[in-house]
């Protein structure tokens, strides 16, 4: 049996694509690093997240509408996950010049928190607790934080979400 029809995906689609892509292995790459690595995120790390949470869903149903053929709605929704990140990486070089001392990080920043759901392991959750600092880094790769990081990933993902809205808005009937 052969499948008949154009599969040919345009620059709205690719670029969506990817920008989904990129926001799936960032984030997930955060939670591999707090839950297997055992770093725990400050409260600003936790704050950048709320993006890429937000733009796994709609760069999906921009891309489901990419594909149905609704690409005015799509364009719409592409600019709205652009300008989430473009905020993100705003957010995530406050954070990166905190950590540099460039300028002091917000007061109520003491680290990532978790809920102990038993009295029993009460003291060993207390004993375990690593707490972070949003002005001190836990890991640098390449002289560059997690903070910085996200500022390279958000742009990246900002400027292909946005090229995937000018596309779909360039291919709308």
């Amino acid at each position: 049996m052969a499948l008949t029809g154009n599969f040919e995906r345009g620059a709205d689609y690719r670029c969506g694509a990817a920008a989904l892509f990129l926001t799936a292995a960032a984030i997930l790459t955060a939670l591999g690093f707090q839950y297997i690595g055992g770093y725990v995120p400050c409260m600003l790390c936790l704050i950048e997240r709320y993006a890429y949470y937000a733009g796994i869903p709609l760069l999906f149903i921009a891309l489901a509408l990419t594909s149905g053929g609704y690409r005015g709605l799509a364009a719409a929704l592409f600019f709205l996950v652009a300008l989430a990140f473009l905020a993100n990486s705003g957010l995530g070089a406050y954070h990166a010049g905190a950590e540099w001392k460039f300028w002091p990080g917000p007061e109520t920043c003491g680290g990532g928190e978790s809920l102990t759901t038993s009295a029993g392991s009460l003291l060993n959750d207390i004993q375990g607790i690593k707490v972070m600092k949003c002005d001190e880094a836990s890991f640098r790769f390449l002289g560059i934080s997690f903070a910085g990081w996200n500022v390279v990933s958000s742009l990246l993902i900002m400027a292909l979400a946005l090229r995937a809205g000018l596309a779909a808005r360039e291919r709308q009937d």
